[in-house]
């Protein structure tokens, strides 16, 4: 792993535009070598986007591969390089809302696109926040993620075994709550929800979270620029009168947003994962 990080660290003087063809050059040979990931991604296109053609799928399928080995490639310049050559990088729409992470408690909604790290470093290179963490199994490795993570700002980085309490604490500090609520992690504390009129096991952590802190939820999400030049980063207002009553009802509200910014990018979002891992009872695996 010390050679990866080495070789990470090597790679980030290159030009972006160098770097993303890199990456994207590796996402094709790995979309041809890693057959399991390739149908799982497949799978995902088609009970998602069934109105494309499967040639259509394929095509967003190889994208897909080459944009996540590109966002793995471009860490690097997340973790080491310069926090102006950063912000040349990142372009922000409209801004970092410190207005309301300043005001009041704030959730920013972060779905899993891609390059969403980038989102995590605009708000990073503007103020502190809190997040959960996943403790990863190399140590070296862990060690430079959680560094190239906070090195502009404190982070509050907490494990999803320390339960909410804690990030309950740091929101009532001040600190926005970065927040990925859109994988599948099986049916506890999920509902089953409609994503892309599949039923999918989706957390109600959002809902019921804003509802308890009468935070504020602020939608992130991050893109790639076209022609290798860079990312943007989109701050959407504020949803008004989130959750409301019914929990269920708000969760659907955010697979619905997460549907709408996927059509606008559909190759950047993470369909690799098992998005329907967990099925109702009874139903079995759609993998």
């Amino acid at each position: 792993m010390r050679a990866v990080l080495l070789m990470m660290w090597l790679l980030h003087w290159l030009p972006l535009p160098v770097l993303g063809r890199l990456g994207a050059g590796v996402g094709s040979i790995l979309f041809s070598l890693i057959r399991k990931r390739r149908h799982i991604t497949l799978t995902n296109l088609r009970l998602c986007l069934p109105h494309l053609s499967e040639a259509e799928r394929v095509r967003i399928a190889r994208q897909h591969f080459q944009m996540y080995a590109r966002s793995v490639l471009e860490r690097g310049i997340l973790w080491w390089a310069s926090e102006p050559r950063l912000k040349r990088l990142i372009q922000v729409e409209p801004a970092v809302p410190l207005d309301v992470i300043q005001q009041e408690p704030t959730i920013l909604m972060c779905p899993h696109f891609v390059c969403l790290d980038v989102a995590g470093v605009a708000v990073m290179l503007e103020s502190s926040l809190c997040s959960i963490y996943t403790e990863q199994r190399n140590k070296v490795f862990d060690l430079a993620l959680r560094r190239g993570r906070s090195r502009f700002r404190p982070v509050k980085l907490f494990s999803r075994a320390d339960g909410v309490k804690p990030i309950i604490r740091a929101m009532h500090e001040g600190l926005p709550y970065f927040m990925l609520p859109d994988m599948d992690f099986g049916a506890k504390n999920a509902e089953f929800v409609p994503f892309f009129g599949v039923p999918a096991a989706t957390l109600t952590a959002l809902p019921r979270l804003a509802a308890s802190t009468s935070a504020k939820v602020v939608p992130v999400i991050a893109t790639m620029l076209p022609d290798y030049r860079g990312w943007k980063v989109t701050f959407h207002p504020p949803w008004e009168n989130y959750p409301g009553a019914d929990i269920i009802a708000a969760t659907r509200q955010m697979n619905a947003f997460i549907e709408q910014e996927i059509l606008k990018a559909p190759a950047e979002y993470f369909w690799a994962h098992k998005r329907f891992k967990t099925r109702p009872e009874g139903e079995a695996s759609l993998y």
